[in-house]
């Protein structure tokens, strides 16, 4: 399923140049840390079993609801460490996973982390150029993203041919979507909105690697 969880949306309008710049530095520096703290999670968690993973994602999601509850209320330094947190703990959840292709299929590692550069630039870059305001559509990628989940869920308990392929698919045009619309709000945005968007930019980039991981991995060959 899906590691995402909507975070708070504000509207806002183009910054100048110079402005603009240091608050993309910024957001993509807070990215950068926390998916060091995933690699760190990652690497922690590499021989752990997969009963964790529950309470792991559920401590996720209080992590994203708890920063966006700090950054509302100007508490800048608790919903970095709640980003930082998130990231750790997401390590934590796929560190099994990752360390199974690491030793088997090291290839599709590189693969996906290099499909999953590409594919976050060439969106990324998109919406951040376009001028217009995108938000409007962030209603209709989340319950996009419901009705994956929902697709997903049908899929463990029904046979459908090249439901992993069809899932992986929709799911990549999804999160697609929403990179276009958070870097398209991150050009619209000012350092008070820094940490909420830099933790949907990271959960973009998260779930289009695994995403792209299963694909690369065989995982769409499967029914």
């Amino acid at each position: 399923m899906p590691a995402y969880q909507n975070v708070t949306y504000g509207r806002g309008v183009p910054l100048s140049g110079d402005r603009a710049r240091t608050v993309f530095g910024h957001v993509m520096g807070l990215v950068a840390l926390t998916a060091g703290c995933t690699a760190l999670g990652a690497y922690i968690g590499r021989h752990m079993t997969g009963g964790a993973g529950l309470p792991i994602f559920i401590g996720v999601f209080a992590c994203v609801i708890g920063l966006n509850w700090a950054n509302s209320r100007g508490r800048v330094q608790l919903a970095t460490g709640l980003l930082f947190g998130m990231g750790l703990l997401l390590g934590l959840a796929v560190a099994p996973v990752l360390y199974y292709y690491a030793k088997a299929q090291p290839d599709a590692l590189y693969q996906a982390a290099g499909s999953t550069a590409l594919f976050i630039a060439g969106l990324g870059a998109a919406g951040y150029a376009t001028r217009r305001d995108l938000s409007v559509y962030y209603r209709f990628f989340f319950f996009a993203l419901l009705g994956l989940i929902v697709f997903g869920l049908i899929a463990l308990f029904v046979a459908i041919p090249h439901a992993n392929i069809i899932y992986c698919v929709l799911g990549l045009v999804i999160f697609g979507g929403f990179t276009v619309l958070d870097f398209n709000r991150l050009a619209r945005a000012n350092f008070n909105m820094a940490v909420p968007i830099a933790a949907s930019i990271f959960l973009d980039i998260f779930n289009v690697f695994l995403l792209l991981l299963s694909l690369f991995g065989g995982g769409g060959s499967r029914r």
